[in-house]
């Protein structure tokens, strides 16, 4: 299947997405290009989900930039907190650049269906992101306790809380499963937002990409449909929207 017929499946219910590999080349192209600088300065850190589809399909050319340093965990949610922050934001080198990439993450199938993708090996599609489907489950049969977070199942607990504060806008759309998405991608956000507005940085940058994270069957890849791609200069504290970079 061509590029152009994987992204019209993907597209249908992502407009803007593209290949996770374009997004990458486009911030290196741009980190090159315009920060002078060079992969090798810029330290990687991503919150995205801890399903091993998310390492298989993790983009070669990311080996060229430093780390990654893991925050995240169930579907993307930073669970490192700020001592994570704090951690690689001081192995970044002095002349280099924080790249921060987040957002939960969901499957599309070669055939269009979202929420599923089929992995390797496997006769059948499995779930994806399988801890927000079922957080969502636990939502439309009512069975999520306000403010029950517990040692036990911490994380999954938490997107449950998070799914829970929006109980009617998700339960009255028209695809609950990827306005959940969307909800825990807001959720997200917001806390990597507050996280370095609270970390102190040894660099001249720090570059933040959220987005949705896009997962497909083994032969289709994955992509990224980007809701925020922004530069952040530490020395003069001005931002740059940069979205016109991953523009479709």
């Amino acid at each position: 299947m061509l590029k152009k017929e994987k992204l019209k499946i993907i597209r249908q219910w992502y407009p803007n997405a593209i290949t996770t590999i374009d997004s990458v080349n486009r911030f290196i192209d741009f980190i090159e290009e315009h920060l002078d600088l060079e992969p090798e300065q810029v330290m990687l850190a991503d919150s995205v989900c801890s399903d091993d589809v998310n390492s298989i399909q993790y983009p070669a050319r990311t080996k060229e930039l430093l780390g990654p340093f893991k925050m995240g965990g169930l579907d993307g949610f930073p669970f490192t907190g700020l001592t994570g922050m704090g951690a690689f934001a001081s192995h970044v080198p002095d002349d280099g650049a924080v790249f921060i990439y987040y957002g939960p993450h969901i499957g599309i199938t070669k055939t269009g269906t979202i929420g599923e993708i089929h992995r390797f090996g496997q006769h059948k599609n499995s779930g994806c992101c399988g801890a927000a489907k079922g957080a969502l489950a636990k939502l439309m049969n009512d069975q999520i306790v306000e403010g029950n977070v517990t040692d036990l199942d911490y994380q999954m607990n938490t997107l449950e809380q998070i799914l829970l504060k929006q109980k009617e806008r998700i339960l009255s759309a028209k695809t609950p499963l990827f306005e959940a998405t969307e909800v825990i991608y807001e959720a997200i956000d917001a806390r990597i937002c507050e996280l370095v507005s609270k970390t102190t940085y040894n660099c001249k940058y720090v570059i933040l990409m959220g987005a949705v994270l896009i997962n497909s069957d083994t032969d289709m890849g994955s992509y990224t449909s980007a809701k925020r791609f922004e530069l952040i200069n530490l020395e003069s504290g001005q931002k740059r929207d940069l979205m016109e970079l991953l523009t479709v």
